[in-house]
């Protein structure tokens, strides 16, 4: 299947209510919390996030509670995306920022904690990030985080996937957070794009080299091409993958 076809089937949906996107998405979000948490975390496997959104619990668990609480989080914070969905809401700050909470609850270490740093605030201290340290200065995230949500909002919709692969790669250059930056870039792109009529994209932990390397052609030359290119493919692969 091409690109052009994933997104016109999408499209026939006509999705404008939380219930058609949840039917719409048919088990991805069980797919997207696996692959987008395990890009981080190799403890995460997929049996323990599907036991967790369908049964909201695990049997026969031994791994350590901080993955435990990063699985559940990711439900929590996937039942927000559909509830915003339904709601209306643009991908705003106060979204992302809800989005972070919800996602870091109970994960943040306790050298953080210390350094003041909590889930659903930005950094307050620098954490740098990738082969070239980026990261914004934690005085000067969030007027950045304010300009680069203005100019997603006069993106037309026929150029969502442009415009989602910009947010991405800028968000993930600011590096907001002290933690779940990745986490949370991802949903918020996938939020996005849903709201232009767009079908959300897993990026699949398999891909995590190329994934991260496209993310680097922004940071060195502000190449957005790489990511572009990139994302249609996990698009394609999100939506024929068995």
């Amino acid at each position: 299947m091409r690109y052009e076809e994933v997104l016109a089937q999408w499209k026939e949906k006509n999705i404008i209510s939380d219930a058609a996107l949840a039917e719409a998405l048919n088990g991805q979000g069980v797919s997207f919390a696996y692959h987008s948490g395990r890009i981080e975390n190799p403890n995460i496997t997929f049996h323990d996030t599907r036991e967790i959104f369908d049964h909201d619990g695990v049997t026969s668990y031994t791994g350590d509670l901080h993955t435990l609480f990063e699985i559940r989080n990711a439900k929590d914070a996937y039942e927000q995306f559909l509830s915003a969905f339904g709601e209306g809401r643009a991908l705003d700050e106060s979204l992302i920022l809800r989005f972070h909470k919800l996602l870091t609850k109970n994960t943040y270490d306790s050298r953080r904690y210390e350094l003041g740093e909590r889930p659903g605030t930005y950094k307050q201290h620098d954490y740098v990030t990738g082969k070239h340290d980026v990261g914004a200065a934690p005085e000067d995230v969030a007027e950045e985080m304010r300009e680069l949500l203005y100019e997603l909002k006069d993106a037309p919709q026929e150029k969502a996937l442009t415009a989602a692969a910009f947010f991405h790669a800028k968000f993930e250059n600011i590096h907001p957070f002290a933690d779940g930056n990745g986490r949370c870039g991802r949903l918020a792109m996938n939020y996005y794009l849903v709201t232009q009529n767009h079908p959300p994209v897993t990026i699949h932990e398999e891909d995590r080299k190329e994934y991260f390397e496209a993310l680097e052609a922004w940071d060195v030359s502000q190449d957005l091409q790489p990511l572009k290119t990139f994302l249609r493919a996990q698009c394609v692969k999100t939506w024929t993958k068995k």
